[in-house]
């Protein structure tokens, strides 16, 4: 039988929790002590459901999914984020695969009976190639739900099997570009994973982040007060359970590259990098994730990397494997309630604008002006319609007219 709890985050899972991810697809950003930075830090209001596996023995945990809850835009119905805190890159619930079946309709009953918790779902940046999507499908299938599909991609990933660019152009480039780095001095890489090492590499990093593009934008971590507290607190959180590293490239004994790498199970995700731009003609970003690569899938006990990033990233120049990835959006009950269709009102709008976005910069090869958004409107359209049982909503409507307002 399977039993859920709705609970704080909590790092009390100790020897459960690690046991889990040793059977389940890992999701480093479901860890208790990360979630645990962002309820410390008033980061995110995280809830964390617990299903457990209860029989004649002690009850075994099969099952974390950790969520927040929050409201897109003031006076907006609350709704569910399955990215458990901003600067989280999966969303998928980290679970027993002899359980998935019954672990994910507990899960989703458990959400839709609570009083607290939402009903309305944003699943963003799922990983359409596990247990827990297929089950999710098939959920949703049985009790008459269709979820809301926003977008699909893919994101650059490697295992030691498969995914490793070995030749090739980018290749080429990347050994010149060593080799003209190394005319400077010493070349090394370190990746300490010490705790206190990881402390003192996040600085190096934050510090480098700041002098870059981002900090110029406003983007940095450092940036916002609130954010670098958080970074900190996740990261030291991690550090102290093995979790986290900090890898440096070094020129001469001075650090002009940083990736900072988190581990779950035998799985690393690539979270965040930075260069010193006054090395960038040496692409040190990129040769510092060529090397750790191939640090990590022959020196360590991890057999897979999840880069975080986008498919057009430098990490899918570098890796040629792939994980198919969605963003959806569900309301756990059956019907639409009127906070489901505002929200998916504006999460059409908002995929609505990306899509003009993106067409904009391929202006060069589109036909005449009004095109890309007739287009971008005909996606949404086709999506809104089933989802919602209704043509495209008035905020969409308004969008329509504003964009055809400026010719786009």
């Amino acid at each position: 039988m399977i039993s859920v709890t709705i609970d704080s985050p909590s790092l009390d899972l100790g020897v459960q929790w690690d046991d889990l991810v040793l059977r389940a697809s890992p999701n480093v950003f479901m860890h208790p002590a990360a979630l645990q930075a962002a309820n410390d830090t008033n980061f995110a209001r995280t809830e964390m459901l617990l299903a457990w596996h209860v029989s004649a023995g002690p009850r075994r945990l099969v099952g974390v999914w950790a969520m927040q809850r929050r409201r897109p835009v003031p006076y907006w119905p609350e709704v569910l984020e399955t990215l458990p805190y901003n600067y989280a890159f999966l969303s998928n619930p980290v679970v027993d695969p002899a359980h998935v079946d019954e672990v994910i309709p507990a899960l989703l009953a458990a959400i839709e009976t609570s009083p607290r918790l939402p009903k309305t779902m944003n699943l963003m940046s799922f990983d359409a190639d596990t247990p827990s999507h297929a089950a999710v499908l098939n959920t949703l299938s049985a009790r008459g739900i269709a979820p809301l599909v926003l977008s699909t991609g893919a994101r650059p990933f490697v295992t030691r099997e498969f995914g490793v660019k070995r030749s090739g152009s980018t290749r080429k480039k990347l050994r010149q570009d060593w080799n003209r780095l190394s005319a400077l001095g010493v070349v090394d890489i370190i990746n300490d994973r010490s705790p206190a090492a990881v402390r003192v590499a996040f600085e190096t990093f934050l510090a480098m982040e700041q002098g870059s593009w981002k900090g110029t934008r406003g983007t940095a971590l450092l940036s916002h007060d609130h954010d670098a507290v958080f970074a900190r607190t996740l990261v030291q959180n991690l550090a102290a359970r093995q979790c986290a590293s900090v890898a440096l490239l070094r020129a001469g004994g001075e650090a002009i590259a940083a990736q900072v790498l988190m581990y779950c199970g035998t799985t690393a995700y690539t979270w965040k990098t930075a260069f010193d731009a006054r090395f960038g003609k040496y692409s040190p970003g990129a040769l510092l994730v060529d090397k750790i690569t191939d640090q990590l899938l022959t020196d360590s006990d991890i057999s897979a990397i999840n880069s975080c990033a986008a498919e057009d990233s430098f990490m899918g120049q570098l890796w040629a494997g792939r994980r198919p990835m969605v963003d959806m959006m569900i309301d756990v009950r059956a019907g639409h309630s009127l906070g489901y269709r505002m929200e998916a009102s504006r999460q059409l709008g908002y995929q609505l604008l990306r899509r003009l976005r993106h067409r904009m910069r391929h202006r060069r090869l589109a036909p005449p002006a009004a095109q890309p958004a007739k287009a971008a409107f005909a996606e949404i359209d086709q999506k809104a319609r089933p989802a919602l049982g209704l043509p495209v909503s008035s905020a969409i409507d308004r969008h329509r007219a504003e964009v055809e307002r400026l010719g786009v």
